[in-house]
């Protein structure tokens, strides 16, 4: 069966068509800048990417858009619609509604719209794109894959936040976590790796990227996570700041003189490794080259980053009380050797021993501790997609 997934954001559209029983790419691309211009950026299998500038005035085009890209008869991979068993659909948040991937029906859609503000910025726009799908491909299957949905079997003592049970009980103030389809595939992944039992494992993942996260899978189960309640919190991220004294949010509001939502877009979009390195990047490729050439800001923000992930990681090891292995994932962990460099030579009270020479992978599926090491440490590349094909297939087969 051949799997349409769908990442839909607020402006743009990821796509990718993957053939569930041999689970290869047959196109993928992305639709950018939805409600301003629009391009279109489309990669038939193994081929060049082509692009595309046209108007993409709303989701509905963009999904026009993916299908004609599909199927054009000289750089399309499909012959018709027809070909298209599923619609895999990538959801941010859940809430406590869904512990697992579903076949989307009008209660499903009403349920994500019921849990929209814990999420405002990304659920309108999957929903968006579900009836995007529903309209041009009535009757094709349809599957919600929740970001959320892994880390909904921690124990109340991971997801309760110290404030009135009360708040709780009425809004669901809890912590939920997210990347959640990365952090499954990536553990899943490790135990093939390392030829282990998943059930019998104690694994840290660590998804990297500029919106960072790390969990703790124990058991094949998910029992903590860095993120909380929004994306907010946690690791400091690219231009997140991740963790900080709730205090900081009023302090900064009187002394710069701003609203809580303009408090909120410098804690989102301003701060992070961005804000640390004085404004220099949220990329770690232009942060890796300063912190190499001596800036002061950019060797600030990866000390920084990298500190507050040995922190969790150290925590998360209390947690599970023992760690097996350890997994660097996403943009920064699949491709970082500094990055990954500094967070375990604060790892040696673990007995976390990195080989330096295999550290140097860049994107591959990779033991890179020394043999005598007494926790793995492993470079995964996630495939959040292939991911969401996999759930998809398995629920519509």
């Amino acid at each position: 069966m051949k799997i349409l997934v769908i990442n839909c954001g607020s402006s743009s559209l990821k796509f990718q068509l993957i053939d569930s029983e041999t689970e290869k790419v047959l196109g993928k691309g992305i639709c950018e800048r939805i409600g301003i211009d629009g391009r279109i950026v489309f990669t038939p299998g193994d081929g060049d990417k082509i692009t595309n500038d046209t108007a993409i005035p709303d989701h509905n085009r963009a999904i026009e858009l993916v299908i004609e890209a599909l199927t054009n008869k000289e750089t399309g991979v499909i012959g018709s619609l027809d070909e298209i068993g599923a619609v895999g659909h990538r959801i941010v948040h859940g809430g406590e509604k869904f512990t697992k991937s579903v076949v989307i029906d009008e209660d499903v859609i009403k349920a994500i719209e019921e849990v929209s503000d814990l999420a405002p910025l990304h659920n309108p726009a999957n929903l968006i794109g579900i009836r995007a799908c529903q309209k041009a491909m009535p009757g094709v299957p349809m599957v919600a894959v929740f970001d959320t949905a892994f880390h909904q079997t921690m124990p109340e003592e991971a997801y309760l936040y110290g404030i009135p049970y009360t708040l709780y009980e009425k809004y669901k103030i809890r912590r939920y976590g997210f990347h959640g389809t990365s952090h499954s595939y990536v553990s899943k992944r490790a135990a093939e790796m390392l030829g282990k039992d998943y059930s019998e494992l104690k694994t840290i993942v660590c998804h990297l990227g500029n919106g960072a996260s790390v969990s703790a899978v124990k058991n094949g189960k998910c029992v903590d996570t860095s993120m909380g309640l929004t994306p907010l919190e946690g690791l400091i991220m690219g231009t997140r700041s991740g963790d900080i004294d709730p205090s900081v949010v009023e302090f900064i509001m009187k002394k710069e003189g701003c609203d809580v939502a303009g408090a909120e877009n410098l804690l989102n979009k301003k701060s992070g490794v961005y804000g640390l390195s004085g404004d220099v990047s949220s990329d770690f490729r232009d942060l890796e080259d300063g912190y190499n050439n001596g800036d002061e800001g950019c060797i600030r923000a990866i000390n920084t980053f990298c500190y507050r992930v040995s922190k969790y990681i150290g925590a998360y090891a209390a947690a599970m009380d023992g760690v097996d292995c350890i997994c660097f994932t996403a943009g920064v962990g699949e491709n970082g050797p500094l990055v990954r460099s500094i967070i375990c030579e604060k790892l040696g009270f673990l007995g976390v021993k990195l080989d330096k020479e295999a550290n140097e992978v860049h994107g591959k599926d990779k033991e890179v501790s020394t043999p005598d090491s007494k926790v793995k440490v492993l470079v995964v590349p996630t495939n959040e997609e292939l991911a969401i094909a996999r759930d998809t297939n398995e629920l519509c087969k």
